[in-house]
């Protein structure tokens, strides 16, 4: 099966090399998304990036499962709105997609025009927990400011089919029993009315593509199976 991969905020395609060749070897055909302003040296917009996910979906000759990691859950929730038709499912990483009308992702300060890495000090705890200090060094070298255009862009959606596309839900650095928890508290609005959630267990910190590589990619291998 065609795999699209979007990396979240401050991450490149590259965070997703030891996934996309582990999926390869399983026989399916992962794309990594190159998202417009996160290493490419350009301003971008939201809009910019659901383009970049849209066009990789669109370009494939298959039906994909489509794979958003933290922020970026929005953008692969924003993909099935757009393409329902096109995609067969969706896998969550670490995260939820965003209400809409609210902001795509802005959670840390501006800093001439963008939202830099703001270390490691928000993240302390089960979400970097399993990195080693070698990670978190190369991770912080080569995080890429995310564009104020994208990180405080607002969220809309358009298409209701979306709810009729199969969710996975993989729960890295919290349970599954916390995240059904959210559910039924109505703090995940977009997943409480889809028609079906699967919760996944992996233990791990916020970032499994960096330290469970072999394992996540198992995941998305069995998400991939009719």
């Amino acid at each position: 099966m065609d795999i699209v991969l979007i990396g979240g905020l401050w991450l490149t395609a590259s965070a997703w090399d030891a996934v996309a060749s582990e999926l390869t070897r399983l026989g399916h055909d992962p794309i990594p998304v190159d998202l417009p302003g996160q290493g490419d040296g350009k301003q971008a917009t939201l809009d910019d990036q659901v383009d970049a996910v849209i066009a990789a979906v669109d370009d494939a000759p298959r039906p994909c499962l489509v794979v958003g990691h933290s922020a970026a859950c929005t953008l692969a929730w924003l993909a099935a709105d757009a393409l329902p038709e096109k995609v067969v499912k969706v896998v969550l990483i670490g995260g939820f997609p965003s209400a809409g009308g609210t902001p795509y992702a802005d959670f840390f300060p501006i800093v001439d025009g963008a939202m830099p890495f703001p270390g490691w000090e928000p993240f302390a705890g089960p979400d970097s927990a399993d990195l080693t200090p070698g990670q978190k060094d190369a991770f912080a070298a080569a995080a890429v400011p995310v564009p104020e255009g994208v990180a405080k862009a607002e969220v809309h959606y358009a298409d209701e089919r979306r709810f009729e596309v199969p969710v996975v839900l993989i729960c890295p650095e919290f349970a599954p029993e916390d995240a059904q928890a959210w559910l039924d508290a109505g703090e995940i609005p977009e997943l409480a009315q889809a028609e079906d959630v699967t919760l996944v267990d992996l233990d791990s910190g916020h970032w499994p593509m960096l330290t469970r590589p072999v394992d996540l990619a198992d995941l998305l291998a069995d998400a991939a199976r009719p």
